[in-house]
């Protein structure tokens, strides 16, 4: 162990600036940089030997398969500063790990022989043990490490192959003699590979020899030394190890010191357990960070920070087990409520050559099968959890669990109630039964588009559909769902008083009502039968005249709707002095608009030369549009001639003239 006391003249800084650029010219004839990225992560624990002596375990991961060699081996030695903890953060030492105590590739924990697409990836470590002497302190001591780079394929942080890194511990304040604390230390190794989508379930628990409290959570990750000062403090360097504070490394969003990498379910690190969970889904290399911290009467001693790397990548197994989730809970293959308790399951997996099902059945070895796809009939109702082993026994083996929940029946049903009407309010009434209340939802589909989650809701069709399949889903807080169709008629009903009518006084008229089955004239005057929806008319004058047929259907449906009946002292018929037919909908046709008269016996029309170019014979025919033999007529004047006949069959010729326009 080598020590030396932080002082640095002015001659001194100066002869270090020199020979760096001497070692940076020479590495660019070499073909080697210094700074290469190839830092991993890495960790620093302690523990007190008494006297004031404590004994540093530092550990070092490298990049092995893309980071320099030279980089690598250049990190053995290690260096490092231990900083006081006090107002100015005066260095107390600096210093010289010694030669690594061990340097291996640090195998992966991921067996590529049940893998098809085994990731290419190497890290190393070395570790360093020595023992460091310091003075007894009121404000303690923060040990400190700095290096860079790290390897540039990390996927979470900007510019990774140009930041570097920071490791630190704590030790808390001490008088001669006392040991203050022996830091926390990880039981496991992280593993180097995860595969995309699979649940993690790591442990990253710590154990800690004084009984202090531990909690663990994410954290960030920090920054160290740069690309021109690649390994502060060692021989060369221009500078030695930085004093705090330190700057965290700069995320790349959406991610997060906390939300390191994308997951679903998201990852999240169990305080008290410190059991690392979620799903990550996008492949890449993560810088992540856990922190245990130490509590020693309430407050905060230590913390130990394991800065690490996961490479997440997407793995194609030769055997994967997979039942499906039929179920909308989670894990859950079904939820079954009646009265059969067989359950058929559907075996999804692939790569297997032999199964192992356990039904779950407590107390019992006859709850088993070998079977590809089993059926299995439960003694009883109950939460069942069942476990399928693929290749049970063999190098190359998966499994997986789902539940099953066994309950008693459950149905679903409900009435309507109300008038059966378009446009009338409808009251649905839930009827649904369950064996293990209470009822948590229910989901109507009233077969006009419209749905409602409501347990009793009501409803109004305003539509002109007559059947409506009207369909409900209820279930319980236990997961039983039942689902029942029913169909619900709303009799077509459309009521007409008719349309608004011009005619001639003293000639025959009928009032016009339809789509009921009972009707009511108001008012009554000059109507021979109010009660009748096609009742005639006998009106003494010349006017307008306003009734309102109330109309009730054979179901009970009532509407109302009101006409205007204009009557004339005599029959008359106009044809329009112009017309533009230029085909924008509007004023496009002529043809004669009559008022008393029953029969059209021709209306025709010539232009200025004589020409017949338009003739009907009915007035309900289109008129005319306006072209001749195909082809738009010319702009002008035309002539038309008309006869038609009255209700007492006499007819009437008129002629006139009119204007095409464009």
């Amino acid at each position: 162990m080598v020590f030396r006391l932080f002082k640095i003249t002015p001659m001194q800084r100066m002869k270090k600036i020199v020979l760096l650029q001497l070692l940076t010219i020479m590495t660019l004839f070499l073909g080697y940089h210094a700074q290469a990225s190839h830092t991993v992560g890495g960790d620093i624990i302690y523990r007190c030997l008494g006297n004031n002596k404590f004994e540093f375990t530092f550990t070092i991961y490298h990049d092995c398969l893309n980071g320099s060699p030279a980089a690598i081996d250049g990190d053995n030695p290690s260096y490092f500063s231990i900083f006081e903890r006090n107002a100015t953060n005066t260095l107390a030492y600096s210093g010289s790990t010694g030669g690594a105590i061990i340097r291996e590739v640090v195998p992966t924990g991921f067996s590529n022989e049940c893998i098809q697409n085994y990731p290419n990836t190497c890290m190393s470590r070395m570790v360093f043990k020595f023992t460091v002497n310091l003075p007894p302190s009121p404000n303690g001591y923060l040990f400190v490490y700095q290096r860079c780079c790290r390897n540039g394929s990390i996927s979470n942080i900007f510019n990774p192959g140009n930041t570097g890194v920071t490791f630190t511990s704590i030790i808390p304040p001490f008088t001669s003699g006392q040991c203050p604390n022996n830091s926390a230390v990880f039981k496991f190794s992280p593993p180097q590979i995860i595969c995309a989508n699979d649940p993690l379930n790591l442990d990253f628990s710590a154990t800690d020899a004084d009984s202090d409290s531990l909690s663990y959570e994410l954290c960030s990750a920090y920054q160290g030394a740069s690309p021109n000062d690649p390994n502060p403090g060692s021989p060369g360097s221009i500078d030695d190890i930085a004093p705090p504070p330190y700057v965290p490394v700069s995320y790349i969003p959406p991610y997060t010191a906390t939300s390191p990498l994308s997951a679903n379910p998201v990852l999240a690190i169990d305080p008290v357990s410190g059991i690392l969970s979620g799903a990550p889904i996008n492949v890449g290399r993560y810088v992540l960070t856990v922190c245990v911290k130490e509590w020693r009467n309430g407050s905060v001693i230590n913390t130990v920070s394991r800065d690490l790397q996961f490479v997440v990548t997407n793995c194609s197994r030769t055997v994967i087990a997979n039942i499906p989730q039929l179920s909308d809970e989670l894990g859950t293959y079904i939820i079954k409520c009646d009265t059969n308790r067989t359950v058929t399951f559907t075996n999804n997996s692939v790569g297997g050559d032999t199964y192992f099902w356990d039904f779950g059945v407590p107390n019992t070895n006859a709850d088993t099968s070998i079977a590809f796809s089993p059926s299995f009939t439960y003694p009883d109702t109950g939460v069942y959890v069942v476990k399928l082993v693929v290749n049970k026994g063999k190098t190359c083996t998966d499994s997986i669990t789902r539940i099953v929940k066994i309950f008693p029946p459950h149905y679903a049903d409900f009435r309507f109630d109300g008038n059966l009407c378009q446009g009338s309010p409808i009251q649905f009434t839930d009827l649904s039964t369950t064996a293990l209340p209470p009822l948590i939802s229910w989901n109507w589909s009233f077969g006009d588009g419209t749905t409602s989650t409501l347990q009793n809701p009501v409803h109004t069709y305003n539509t002109n559909i007559e059947v409506h399949n009207v369909r409900l889903i209820s279930r319980s807080q236990r997961g039983c769902m039942d689902s029942i169709t029913k169909p619900l008629i709303i009799p077509y009903f459309n009521p007409s008083a008719g349309n608004d009518t011009v005619i001639v006084k003293g000639y025959p008229f009928n009032m016009n009502g339809s789509g009921g089955s009972v009707y009511q004239w108001t008012p009554g005057s000059f109507l021979n039968n109010s009660t009748d929806p096609r009742t005639p008319t006998n009106f003494p004058a010349a006017g307008i005249y306003d009734y309102n047929l109330h109309i009730t259907s054979a179901t009970g449906c009532i509407a109302d709707d009101s006409v205007a009946i204009t009557v004339v002292d005599k029959p008359w018929f106009i044809v329009p002095g112009a017309f533009t037919p230029n085909g924008d909908g509007r004023n496009d046709i002529i043809k004669p608009i009559s008022v008393g008269y029953v029969r059209l016996v021709y209306f025709k029309v010539y232009n200025r030369y004589g020409q017949l170019v338009f003739q009907t014979y009915s007035f309900n025919s289109g008129g005319w549009d306006g072209t001749f033999n195909g082809k738009p007529a010319d702009v002008g004047v035309y002539y038309w001639h008309a006869a038609a006949v009255d209700p007492l069959n006499e007819t009437l010729e008129q002629k006139g003239d009119f204007t095409l326009l464009r």
